[in-house]
């Protein structure tokens, strides 16, 4: 993408970055250098001044490029179009986010009926002057009388939980600190709510723990993750500690209160891994319910699953019955039921797909369940008989993702939130009551200065250095022509069974539109796409694979006269940044072993 601006030929001067021989760690008996471990302080500062030096290259460029005014402007346009999340329903009220174009944050509506007049129940713009005041968690009681929400500040991870009363928007005294990684999770009698958290630090050190938080710049790890209850009205001081476990300080905990009521989930983590163990506690057995448990030891959770084996995640129970998705001797998932009373006896809903994976399952309609199959990184929406698993319909939707089913199972009808690469949003209402599912259009997004038809989008299988096939989606205008004068840019993640499936994005639609631009996405291993042995393929002893999927994709797109090498671009964010880093590097000490293999030709004669 160098031709895009005026310095293609120009070289750039890069910060020197210095290297410190002195750290070298030993590995099992091997010696590994780490020369730049000063660079992980983000609070250092001659990090700070090289991380100015680098952002001061990047202005040297950006300040010569002369698209970029244009393009600014054209994607101020493009991004000025009204967004709206799935509806989910409580209580008898509906509840969406919306956003109407070029807001920092999106507003929570709420509405008596879907015919109703929406009311903004919260806006989280006017809560800071900037914008970066984010509502990352929210959960309204059962009875829709209660909001509780998490916000964040400057994209951290760590939130305050606040709570407000829905009638008159008041703002209750209740502050929950120190939390992350963490739902909230309502009992049903809108006492209070489960949400997770760390211990506050130490006294002397809180000041700079908190200025972290703000910020979200920590790197130190984040030990001794607790279950809480919160009562309303109380102080934080006063909640009642659910679980812990000191021998495992690096276990994450989620509390989630299953439909009926009457049990809540503890589900344990160990890392990033489709893996968790999980408990649950009866609530209606407490002999004094959660408020007698003040002053006492932990809940008394019952061990159901108590090995990191594989992942299970609840969708629908009948008293001690439970029905739970899984990845338990099925790689691509299936639908299991077990008895509380006998969990070793396990009946198969659902059975593993040959290709498909089975990403999510809703309860709806009674003992009805959407089923959401990828099959070849594209959804496929089913109508399911949750007792047997028996396919009742299927759901006609158009090649994309399905990104949300919003549902609860006493309710006869559904939303459906779709996307695709040249589809900004479509929400689908869908209702059961007469046994014959149909999908209306609730709500459709349009950017008015966007035409798909001005574009195509092209899926292909390509093989990699071991000769596994690997999908890459190649999105562009309609005259792409195969003479290797397109810029293009290349884009995956491949890692943590994470699945790019096809999603609208307004930068790249720009991109395309006054550039010419062909972008395109390779779902390398590493990811969720083909299921649990897809995602193995490419992590720890495997995590070459991904690299190897990634080349093997840029030179098909060269050889396939999509573009050429000077006109290729790479990204990839976060897991993709190491992805970036490694194929750059080794594609230097590629040029760097060649180099040295002409050079001993030449004296060689």
């Amino acid at each position: 993408m160098g031709s895009l601006c005026a310095l293609e030929h120009e070289p750039l001067q890069y910060p020197i970055a210095r290297r410190d021989e002195s750290v070298v760690d030993n590995y099992h008996g091997v010696t590994v250098p780490d020369p730049y471990r000063w660079l992980e302080d983000p609070d250092s500062e001659e990090v700070k001044e090289f991380v100015q030096k680098q952002v001061k290259v990047t202005e040297t460029v950006l300040n010569k490029c002369g698209t970029r005014e244009k393009l600014r402007d054209n994607l101020t346009k493009l991004f000025d179009y009204p967004r709206y999340d799935v509806p989910f329903r409580k209580g008898d009220k509906y509840f969406y986010f919306h956003n109407s174009g070029l807001q920092p944050q999106r507003l929570l509506y709420m509405q008596d009926s879907l015919d109703g007049v929406p009311d903004v129940l919260l806006d989280p713009n006017g809560l800071s002057k900037d914008g970066t005041v984010s509502l990352s968690r929210c959960a309204v009681s059962q009875d829709a009388k209660y909001l509780a929400y998490g916000l964040s500040s400057s994209g951290s991870d760590w939130m305050n939980i606040k709570v407000m009363r829905i009638k008159d928007r008041m703002i209750e005294p209740d502050t929950l600190s120190w939390v992350k990684v963490s739902g909230i999770s309502w009992t049903h009698d809108s006492k209070g709510f489960f949400y997770s958290r760390y211990p506050p630090p130490i006294e002397g050190k809180k000041s700079a723990a908190a200025s972290k938080i703000s910020a979200g710049t920590e790197t130190n790890a984040n030990l001794d993750h607790q279950l809480y209850y919160h009562f309303l009205g109380s102080d934080q001081s006063e909640d009642i500690l659910c679980w812990r476990d000191p021998d495992n300080p690096k276990h994450t905990f989620i509390g989630s209160v299953t439909e009926d009521g009457q049990y809540v989930l503890l589900y344990i983590y160990e890392n990033c891994d489709p893996v968790n163990k999980i408990y649950y506690c009866n609530l209606f057995d407490l002999p004094n319910g959660l408020q007698g448990q003040k002053g006492r030891d932990l809940l008394p959770f019952v061990k159901l699953v108590d090995n990191f084996d594989a992942s299970y995640q609840y969708i629908a129970n009948d008293n001690t019955e439970f029905t739970f998705l899984t990845n338990k001797d099925a790689q691509k998932y299936s639908l299991i039921r077990l008895g509380l009373e006998e969990p070793s006896i396990r009946i198969e809903v659902l059975q593993e797909a040959v290709n498909d994976v089975l990403e999510s399952v809703v309860a709806v309609n009674g003992n009805q369940i959407i089923v959401t199959y990828l099959s070849d990184v594209k959804h496929v929406l089913q109508l399911r008989d949750l007792r047997t698993g028996t396919l009742l319909h299927h759901l006609p939707i158009d090649i994309g993702t399905v990104y949300n089913v919003s549902a609860r199972r006493k309710d006869e009808s559904l939303f459906i939130g779709f996307t695709s690469f040249l589809t900004p949003g479509v929400i689908y209402h869908c209702n059961l009551e007469s046994g014959i599912p149909e999908l209306k259009i609730f709500r459709e997004t349009s950017v008015s200065t966007f035409d798909r038809t001005e574009f195509q989008v092209n899926q292909v299988f390509i093989p990699s250095k071991d000769g596994i096939m690997i999908p890459m989606f190649i999105v562009g205008g309609k005259k792409i022509v195969l003479d290797g004068s397109h810029p293009c840019l290349l884009y995956a993640y491949g890692g943590f069974s994470v699945s790019l499936t096809p999603s609208f994005n307004i930068s790249r639609i720009a991109l395309m539109k006054h550039l010419g631009i062909v972008y395109c996405l390779a779902n390398i291993r590493g990811g969720g796409e083909y299921g649990e042995a897809w995602h193995k393929a490419g992590q720890l002893e495997n995590k070459q694979s991904c690299f190897e999927d990634f080349i093997s994709a840029a030179k098909y797109l060269v050889s396939a006269g999509y573009t050429q090498p000077k006109k290729l671009c790479i990204e990839g964010g976060s897991n993709g940044g190491i992805l970036i880093g490694a194929c750059i590097n080794q594609a230097i000490l590629g040029l760097q072993n060649l180099a040295v293999l002409k050079r001993k030709k030449s004296s060689t004669g």
